[in-house]
């Protein structure tokens, strides 16, 4: 008996293989989100292609997924935790996936990052996990990074193609886009932005809130913001109902006191820890500080916003562990997966004897910071524009 496997475009001969074979692999083909089993085996047969049997064997080895570190409520994993989520982790059991991963930058980091071109198809694998283990009202929050081409002042469209993957292969759907604007960025890629001048400071990180179903589990109640000074007088003050310029109907719902203001999708926080428990232990003890740490409050604000108390969370890509941390002071379950065993020992320092866990909902600053509207503060005849669009470096002038 010869089995087959059909899907939409193509039909893959098995062979002689028993029926609860077939059944296996089809099983495996639907879990992992191939449309079709025959599209499954052959990815399988690329990657064994590529692979260099005695590099793919260490480096399995190396991952093998293993337990550095347990609280009450949750654990560090040493390992790949794609290896861990499929072996260790139920369907529909995860409530929040919380991360932000290595990101398809042009040139290699110390924290191993992929590179931009292969980026889509190395998250693949981990867009199937991630939609298998959790619930269908959880959701998916990645905070990704953006990158520029290599020698020239224009951007990858990587993380874009990263989103429409997930959903359009993962069955993802994209609940909101925010972008989490660090007001303490350096003025980068200083190339372009300091020396040639042809392009403004790269200052804002995309966060892909997604989610299994368009109706996740969510509350922005939870995440008000302090009235401002303006809506404070509104309400003491009261105003005129009526239908504005640009048809919005203004009722009188409008002067309703609910506790503070529902937060628009641009997210300020400065990344500037640079003094804290964490930087210590690591110091005290030799050990690396992981060196892309997103700061307490951005997981803070997910993690508040999409579970209650008791909820599952997980950050498979951990790093210094902050989602960890943030979730065993929220009183959630954790889960962080880690590869580099030197940045696991670091993240141990979060949660060391007679180490306060810092409340990330009280901790940072309390006061708004400042964007200003375009300024113009110089005269257009003193600043000509680049006509080449800064193809040339400018000649810097001699004393």
């Amino acid at each position: 008996m010869r089995s087959t496997a059909k899907g939409k475009d193509s039909t893959l001969t098995y062979g002689p293989l028993p029926k609860a074979e077939v059944e296996e692999i089809e099983t495996r083909a639907r879990r992992q989100g191939y449309s079709s089993a025959a599209e499954y085996l052959l990815d399988l047969h690329r990657q064994a292609m590529d692979a260099d049997p005695v590099v793919e064997s260490a480096i399995k080895e190396a991952s093998k997924p293993q337990v550095a570190f347990k609280t009450g409520l949750g654990r560090i994993i040493l390992g790949d935790s794609c290896a861990y989520l499929s072996n260790h982790v139920k369907d529909e059991s995860v409530d929040l996936i919380m991360t932000s991963p290595p990101f398809g930058l042009v040139r290699k980091k110390a924290y191993g990052n992929e590179d931009a071109d292969q980026y889509v198809q190395w998250f693949r694998q981990f867009g199937r996990e991630f939609s298998r283990v959790l619930k269908p009202t959880g959701s998916l929050v990645i905070d990704i990074g953006g990158a520029w081409k290599p020698g020239f002042p224009t951007r990858s469209l990587y993380h874009y193609e990263l989103l429409i993957m997930l959903c359009r292969m993962c069955g993802f759907h994209l609940a909101q886009e925010f972008f989490w604007w660090n007001p303490a960025k350096l003025p980068t890629p200083a190339e372009w932005v300091n020396v040639r001048r042809v392009r403004v400071k790269d200052a804002v990180n995309c966060i892909w809130w997604l989610s299994k179903t368009p109706f996740p589990k969510v509350s922005n109640r939870r995440i008000l913001q302090p009235y401002s000074d303006s809506m404070k007088d509104l309400l003491k003050n009261g105003y005129k109902a009526k239908v504005r310029p640009s048809g919005h109907d203004i009722s009188t719902k409008f002067q309703r006191d609910n506790g503070g203001a529902i937060p628009p999708n641009l997210i300020a926080i400065a990344n500037t820890e640079s003094n804290g428990a964490y930087q210590r232990y690591c110091r005290e003890n030799g050990l690396p500080e992981h060196p892309a740490r997103f700061p307490a409050a951005l997981p803070a604000m997910f993690i508040r916003m999409l579970t209650d108390k008791g909820d599952f969370v997980i950050d498979p890509f951990g790093g210094s562990c902050v989602t960890g941390s943030v979730a065993e002071q929220m009183e959630r379950n954790w889960l962080c997966c880690e590869l580099d065993p030197e940045y696991v020992e670091g993240a141990k320092g979060r949660f060391a004897p007679g180490t306060d866990l810092v409340d990330p909902l009280q901790s940072g600053r309390a006061a708004p910071y400042e964007i200003f509207p375009p300024a113009f503060l110089l005269d257009e005849e003193d600043c000509p524009l680049a006509e080449d669009g800064g193809r040339e470096r400018p000649q810097l002038n001699k004393p």
